[in-house]
């Protein structure tokens, strides 16, 4: 029996089925990397630890401290496409391991442009260890300091609001007093970091004058009550507040006072420990909490 026919008919087929599959993911690639025009900011349930990533409505993608472990990695996984493996902008606050840690396997897996800390003096193994990479993959870095702009799209600024100025090099007893604090700008959306900034850092924020002003305040050191000070929060203004803890967790984050400190200035309070991922979604406009 001559068999050119079936076996033509077969290849036709599968050559149909392989084509549709090519259809299926350009088109997928498409909508997956066409900006979607809003800018995403969620705050990671990481566990005893700040994470924060942000996706403008260009598609750049910055990560703000990576939390204790690598589950930040799983966290990010969830928000990029399979095939993203890069980063615009890690965003180191200070070199304490819960905001440290999970760096080293995003620097390990992703391929990152830039790298933004203080480079202070510390001389834990996982600072060596985040230090040596960075230098190794040849990162460009940028050394933190109160005035400057990045400039993350045509819409889109984050403002390094603290330290005043460069502190490369220099030796702190308390690392919570290095903390980068930044303030991220899209339209009339706007967030503020804080790292793990002490009340004595509010202060001197605010006593140089800078715009602190913002709808959404990742609070200070977990919601410790050695941040978060009523004036800081008198200025900043937020309709919004999200704290970043463990469940749990030995310090007893957040405290009382704190929370009530938020409660009495209004702001809506969202906890990592209790709330699990927090995320919200501005188009320029209109802020939303997802």
């Amino acid at each position: 029996m001559d068999q050119t026919y079936p076996s033509v008919k077969k290849i036709y087929w599968q050559s149909l089925l392989i084509l549709a599959a090519l259809v299926a993911l350009t088109y997928l690639a498409y909508f997956s990397l066409r900006p979607d025009w809003h800018l995403r900011v969620s705050f990671y349930d990481i566990g005893q630890g700040d994470a924060a990533f942000i996706t403008t409505y260009q598609g750049n993608q910055i990560l703000i401290d990576g939390g204790p472990g690598s589950n930040v990695l799983e966290k990010m996984g969830r928000e990029m496409p399979f095939y993203d493996r890069e980063i615009d902008l890690i965003i180191l606050s200070h070199p304490h391991a819960d905001h440290l840690s999970g760096l080293i396997e995003v620097l390990k897996r992703y391929k990152v442009k830039k790298v933004l800390y203080t480079k202070v003096t510390h001389s834990s193994a996982v600072y060596k260890i985040f230090e040596d990479l960075v230098k190794e993959k040849n990162i460009e870095t940028i050394i933190a300091a109160a005035g400057q702009k990045i400039i993350l799209d045509d819409a889109t600024v984050i403002k390094l609001l603290y330290p005043p100025q460069s502190l490369q090099g220099q030796l702190f007893d308390d690392l919570n007093e290095s903390s980068i604090v930044a303030r991220l700008v899209f339209g009339r959306s706007s967030f503020l970091f804080t790292g793990d900034a002490p009340k004595e850092e509010e202060r001197e924020i605010l006593a140089s004058g800078q715009t602190v002003a913002a709808d959404v305040l990742k609070v200070g050191h977990h919601g410790s009550k050695n941040a978060t000070s009523q004036e800081f929060l008198a200025a900043v203004g937020p309709e919004f507040a999200v704290i970043s803890a463990g469940r749990d967790n030995r310090y007893g984050h957040p405290h009382a006072a704190t929370l009530q400190a938020l409660e009495s200035a209004g702001a809506k309070v969202f906890r990592t420990d209790t709330d699990g991922d927090v995320k919200f979604v501005s188009d320029g406009a209109n802020l939303t909490k997802l």
